[in-house]
C-alpha cells in the first residue's frame, strides 16, 4: 500500500510545475473561439502564480472573461482565486472567495433575448460540495445600466466578498421579460 501511495505520489509530482521566478509564473491560454454553441463557457485568459505549493501546483489568480448570453456586445472580465496544492490533485480543494469582476461594451450593444431586472449570467463549482462562483446581472430603470455582481456562495455558509461592475446602455432600451 505504501509503495502504491509514493508511486502515485511521485507520479502527481512529475505531472505538476514546481514554479518559477516572477518572469516565469505567468501562463498563457490559447484564445477561444468565438463560435456561439448556446452554452455560456467562461474563457481562460491566463493565470499568475501566488504562491508556491511543494506537492501539487501552485495557487494561482485566474483571469479569463464571459460574454453576456442575452445581450450581445457585453462581455465580463472576471479575476479570482484558485486553490493548488495537494487538495486541488485530489480533487478536494476549495477556492476561496476572492473575484473581481470588470463589464464592459466591447461590440454594439443589442438584446438577443429579453432579460429579466435581476438574473445570473453565469456561474462555476469552486469546490467539492457546493460552493459557486456566480454573475448576476441587475438592470437598473432609473439609469439605464446593466449592473453585474460577482459573488460566491456556499450551501450553508456564503461570504460577503463581491464586486460589482455597470455598463450604461445610453440610447439603447432592452426588452424586458414579463
Amino acid at each position: 500500500m505504501k509503495k502504491i501511495l509514493l508511486l502515485s505520489a511521485l507520479i502527481f509530482l512529475s505531472s505538476c510545475s514546481l514554479g518559477g521566478g516572477i518572469a516565469d509564473n505567468v501562463t498563457q491560454v490559447r484564445p477561444a473561439t468565438s463560435v456561439w454553441t448556446g452554452m455560456i463557457e467562461p474563457y481562460e485568459i491566463g493565470t499568475v502564480d501566488t504562491a508556491f505549493q511543494l506537492l501539487g501546483p501552485d495557487h494561482k489568480i485566474e483571469v479569463g472573461w464571459v460574454p453576456d448570453p442575452k445581450v450581445s456586445g457585453v462581455t465580463c472580465f472576471y479575476s479570482r482565486a484558485r486553490t493548488g496544492g495537494i487538495a486541488w490533485g485530489l480533487g478536494l480543494a476549495e477556492d476561496t472567495s476572492d473575484a473581481s469582476v470588470a463589464c464592459r461594451q466591447t461590440g454594439k450593444i443589442t438584446f438577443v433575448r429579453p432579460i429579466a431586472p435581476v438574473e445570473e449570467i453565469w456561474n462555476e463549482s469552486t469546490s467539492f460540495f457546493f460552493k459557486k462562483l456566480r454573475i448576476v446581472r441587475f438592470y437598473d430603470v432609473s439609469s439605464n445600466s446593466l449592473i453585474y455582481l460577482v459573488y460566491s456562495d456556499r450551501l450553508v455558509d456564503g461570504s460577503p466578498k463581491n464586486s460589482i461592475s455597470a455598463v450604461a446602455l445610453e440610447d439603447v432600451q432592452p426588452i424586458l421579460e414579463k
